[in-house]
């Protein structure tokens, strides 16, 4: 812990705002090239370096940390929000639609707290990742506006994860999504792929981020149809031009109005609780599938916690098709590699046994245990669908697997809510535990619409 500590402090450098062309009086397109000096990072390293079972735990930290010994002009800021406040360049776009969508984040006071609590966990990871490839600090505000940077958020067109990636995208990708992980709810895995994807845009539109953002949102193919409809009638191909989905109308100015926001909130008397500037985490190996729960007791964290930290890892216990890797907070990761080494493989994974009961099914058992039918298969050499009452099977999981996986499927009676004068989505999700994305999709709500005293939404909330 105080080696981490050790490097946070030492970990600074300036990075240096280049030149760009924007058109402040009419909001025109943005191509940046070259806005920030390089960082010096390989962008082919891995977060959390090079690892085997036998190295401690990784702290996730730049490799020029231990390099450079911080000036104090040179020293970064405490607070993450002035470091991201001091590489915008976005928020002097003036346009009515920014406008609007600046008002629309002032109308929910809660907003800005409900993104620094859960940027604690994420937002310097993805601040990091950003930088490190040289591309407009906005980039950063994209998850923010896709999610409130809840990877677990799931939206009605089946989008999920920090980034809001569809699942064909993350399979183009290459993202893994099976029963036992998703890697659009992936931290690490869900940044990678959406900056990859983002850079393609950028190029793919000739260097304009607006049309990079507005494809990203809508789609590639929608963003070129625009385009090629107004080059045929002798109209302009920027992106405030173009005829797209009320939707992506919305996408971009939203950002640039967090980009004003973020840039001067005491222009706007908002309060923006502070972010620490620092690792919020470590990878700790594992060496294998392991139960969460066990991995929690391990690392002496709560399984909550844990979780949040590894939302890509969708049941009981960690994929067995991934990197054996979980990320721990900060100081947690020894214990749990030092605790992993003396478990058993039997002590990983706990199995609990079950009799057949006449009427029985593969299917039937597997959803009431909360596992695959496959992997009843396979642990109990089962060929087929054929058992037999009175035999036993073998089925994973500990007395913490239920309820840990599907955790965004409802139940089956909802609740109903009043709206109260001053209630927000943001709020009344952080109420009851639940996503703001999960109480639009219940409710068929316009994301972009106020909500109106005396409405009655419907939440499906567990524990109540």
């Amino acid at each position: 812990m105080k080696l981490g500590r050790l490097l946070v402090t030492l970990y600074s450098f300036c990075f240096v705002v280049g030149c760009q062309s924007i058109d402040t009086k009419t909001g025109g397109s943005i191509s940046v090239e070259s806005s920030r000096a390089q960082s010096g990072l390989n962008p082919n390293q891995s977060p959390a370096g090079p690892q085997s079972s036998a190295s401690p735990a990784t702290q996730y930290v730049p490799a020029e940390a231990a390099q450079i010994a911080p000036t104090a002009e040179e020293a970064l800021p405490d607070d993450l929000w002035q470091r991201i406040r001091s590489g915008l360049s976005w928020h002097d776009i003036e346009n009515q639609q920014v406008d609007q969508a600046v008002d629309s984040y002032l109308a929910q006071p809660s907003y800005m707290p409900t993104i620094s609590k859960r940027g604690s966990l994420y937002l310097y990871y993805i601040v990091e990742e950003v930088q490190k490839r040289n591309i407009p600090m906005e980039i950063v505000l994209l998850p923010l506006v896709e999610s409130t940077l809840d990877p677990m958020a799931y939206s009605r067109s089946r989008a999920a994860g920090l980034w809001q990636i569809m699942p064909t995208t993350g399979a183009h990708l290459g993202l893994q999504q099976d029963w036992w992980f998703d890697g659009r709810r992936s931290l690490r895995d869900s940044t990678r792929v959406a900056l990859d994807y983002l850079e393609q845009l950028h190029r793919e539109f000739d260097n304009d981020w607006l049309l990079a953002l507005a494809a990203y949102n809508a789609g590639n193919g929608r963003v070129a149809r625009a385009q090629r409809a107004n080059a045929a009638k002798g109209l302009p191909t920027d992106y405030w031009s173009l005829s797209l989905p009320r939707e992506t109308r919305r996408y971009v100015p939203k950002m640039l109005a967090l980009s004003r926001i973020i840039a001067d909130p005491n222009a706007y008397d908002v309060i923006i609780p502070p972010v620490a500037n620092a690792p919020a985490f470590e990878v700790a190996v594992i060496g294998g599938q392991i139960e969460l729960a066990r991995a929690a007791e391990l690392a002496d964290i709560s399984l909550e916690t844990l979780r949040w930290l590894n939302a890509g890892q969708l049941r009981w216990a960690t994929s067995p098709d991934r990197a054996a890797d979980l990320l721990v907070p900060l100081g947690s990761g020894n214990r749990l590699e030092e605790g992993v080494a003396q478990l058993s493989s039997a002590e990983r994974v706990r199995w609990r046994h079950y009799t057949i009961k006449s009427g029985d099914n593969l299917i039937g058992i597997a959803k009431k245990f909360d596992t695959q039918v496959g992997l009843l298969r396979r642990v109990n050499g089962i060929n087929g669908s054929m058992i037999r009452a009175g035999a036993t099977l073998m089925i994973p999981g500990s007395e913490w697997a239920t309820g840990l996986a599907g955790t965004e499927l409802p139940p089956a009676s909802p609740i109903g809510y009043r709206v109260r004068r001053g209630d927000s989505l943001y709020e009344i999700a952080g109420k009851f535990k639940v996503s703001v994305d999960q109480i639009v999709a219940w409710n068929a709500l316009d994301p972009g619409k106020y909500l109106q005293p005396g409405q009655t939404l419907k939440l499906h909330v567990r524990g109540i």
